[in-house]
């Protein structure tokens, strides 16, 4: 065997650990070299080195490891074509549009739930335990919670606030896949100024919103919930 060499060599050479070999043999993704009749080590050589930092490529691309066992299949077959092996990569990238689309929705319920917080105050009105805990509180609510306000500044803008004529919308949302959408969606109408209640139905697919038009529009709304991978209809 050339360039043979025992598995914590090889494992060196690859960049991985010794139990990362021995879990790639069990996996049936390496072959597991034969001991010698004599006893001893068994020995690796290039090829498994190879095939290993291939494994760990394909892994750190997001393929699954059925997946690249396909690939090493495909890459062992003779007859294979590049466009079976592109068939695979388009196929990963469209997993990896879907989570980086989820991994959008949570930023944007997690910057709602922290625009919403007050940083401060009393726990029983910290919106985001609300939000976890899937209550919806408003904000009128949570400002009752927190008890006076401590300035006649703060005072000032809820009264005028008062004095505006409030106005409900009623938006049908498409995009949501669960209750957990429905309250992403419900945190990024309730973080918007302006907007004193937001009640958001998964069931119904719909949002109805209560809000002082001269704070906020529903255009801005509905760009919000848009920018956030939702669509609004109508």
């Amino acid at each position: 065997m050339a360039n043979a060499m025992t598995i914590s060599r090889a494992a060196e050479r690859a960049g991985v650990g010794v139990e990362t070999i021995r879990f790639y043999e069990r996996r049936g993704l390496i072959e597991q070299p034969l001991r010698p009749r004599s006893g001893g080590y068994r020995f690796y050589d290039d090829t498994v080195v190879e095939r290993i930092r291939f494994i760990r490529q394909a892994q750190e691309l997001g393929f699954s490891l059925r997946e690249i066992t396909e690939l090493l299949s495909l890459r062992a077959d003779p007859a294979a074509d590049c466009g079976d092996v592109r068939v695979q990569a388009v196929a990963k990238r469209a997993e990896v549009d879907r989570k980086m689309a989820q991994l959008q929705h949570i930023r944007a319920a997690l910057d709602a739930l922290i625009a919403s917080c007050p940083g401060g105050g009393a726990l029983r009105a910290c919106t985001i335990i609300d939000a976890l805990a899937g209550r919806s509180g408003t904000k009128a609510n949570r400002s009752e919670a927190a008890g006076p306000a401590p300035s006649g500044e703060l005072r000032s803008q809820q009264r005028k606030v008062k004095g505006h004529s409030m106005k409900t919308a009623i938006f049908k949302i498409d995009g949501m896949h669960c209750d957990g959408c429905a309250r992403t969606v419900q945190a990024l109408f309730s973080a918007e100024p302006g907007v004193q209640k937001a009640n958001v139905s998964f069931k119904t697919r719909e949002a109805r919103v209560l809000f002082d038009p001269q704070a906020v529009s529903e255009e801005h709304l509905t760009a919000t919930i848009r920018q956030a991978g939702y669509s609004v209809v109508g």
